[in-house]
């Protein structure tokens, strides 16, 4: 697609003024309950799939399908990045009517971290043409990798600061509880973090390792920058409400890992042999309508079987109870 600056202004400008409106909306600490949590994570659905829509309209049906492809992929994979927030959240005894809080600055800081991820990926793809066959392998990679972490149990382990996190820690102190929803406070003195700021931190930088996986999928299913982005804008923004509406069924989807890996090793070929084709050897190339059924089976397949095996697994226990 050929979009204007003006289009991408207006486009970051409605997504400012969503966010804008969302932190409004839950700006107040309280318990999110499950019909608050599935309203709006219906309105975040169908405000994606109105802009695909209005993709359609404006710009014909293949960059609608890649909007739809990338927009499921990375909610996809946002889904499996839950379970991750779900240790951080336990790790950090977060009160759970701060809890969205939490998420909403989280999911804004890893927004703005995933604009530049996607802005060099764009810059470099334009430039080398054989990073794609760097992005196919490394998605395989990652494939085989969450083949493993599923066979070890990889959610159930506990979360663990990353170095960055603890220098900070480090550098300005931390308080010994929650105050509220403050950042910062003085304590004896200091000027220190509260725990609230450092669970924000943690989301926040967290989400830059899932954009390692994540952005080089969606960049197999489209190199258009203004669909990566707006696909990945609204994956992101229903992610609060996401995590209370599903935060009871995540042990659940048990098989979820290995249908991710699926679609990323998919990607992974897709983005080889696009990267050979541009080499001028003639292969065949995986085409939108393809990768969009696709990935949609394998989810779907995978959580029929995630809650069959739950639904087992639980009658087991009770028999055996």
């Amino acid at each position: 697609m050929n979009v204007s600056l003006t289009v991408w202004l207006l486009s970051v400008a409605g997504l400012c003024v969503l966010v804008a409106a969302d932190f409004f909306i839950g700006r107040k600490p309280h318990d999110v309950s499950i019909r608050e949590a599935g309203i709006w994570t219906a309105v975040w659905v169908v405000l994606a799939c109105l802009f695909g829509v209005g993709l359609w309209v404006a710009g014909g049906g293949d960059p609608a399908g890649e909007f739809f492809a990338g927009y499921i992929t990375e909610k996809s994979l946002s889904v499996d990045n839950l379970f991750v927030f779900v240790l951080i959240m336990a790790k950090f005894a977060v009160p759970s009517q701060y809890q969205q809080r939490v998420l909403m600055v989280g999911v804004i800081l890893a927004l703005v971290l995933r604009a530049a991820f996607i802005a060099a990926g764009a810059a470099i793809i334009s430039a080398f043409s054989w990073v794609f066959y760097i992005f196919g392998a490394f998605l395989i990679w990652t494939a085989w990798k969450l083949v493993q972490d599923a066979r070890k149990g990889g959610h159930e382990e506990e979360y663990e600061e990353n170095k960055l996190l603890k220098s900070i820690e480090r550098r300005f102190g931390v308080a010994d509880r929650y105050h509220g929803t403050k950042l910062w406070i003085e304590e004896n003195g200091k000027r220190v973090m509260t725990p609230m700021l450092v669970v924000m931190l943690a989301i926040g930088s967290t989400d830059v390792l899932f954009a390692l996986d994540s952005i080089p999928a969606i960049y197999g299913l489209t190199q258009d920058p203004y669909i990566v982005f707006t696909a990945n804008a609204f994956a992101l923004m229903g992610l609060r409400q996401l995590y209370f509406l599903i935060g009871g069924l995540l042990e659940k989807l048990v098989h979820l890992s290995y249908g991710l890996s699926v679609i990323l090793g998919f990607i992974g070929v897709k983005l080889v042999l696009h990267a050979l084709h541009e080499s001028g050897v003639h292969v065949p190339e995986i085409g939108i309508p393809f990768s969009l059924g696709f990935i949609v089976l394998v989810l779907a397949v995978t959580t029929v079987t995630s809650l069959v095996a739950a639904r087992r697994q639980e009658e087991r226990e009770r028999r055996q109870g």
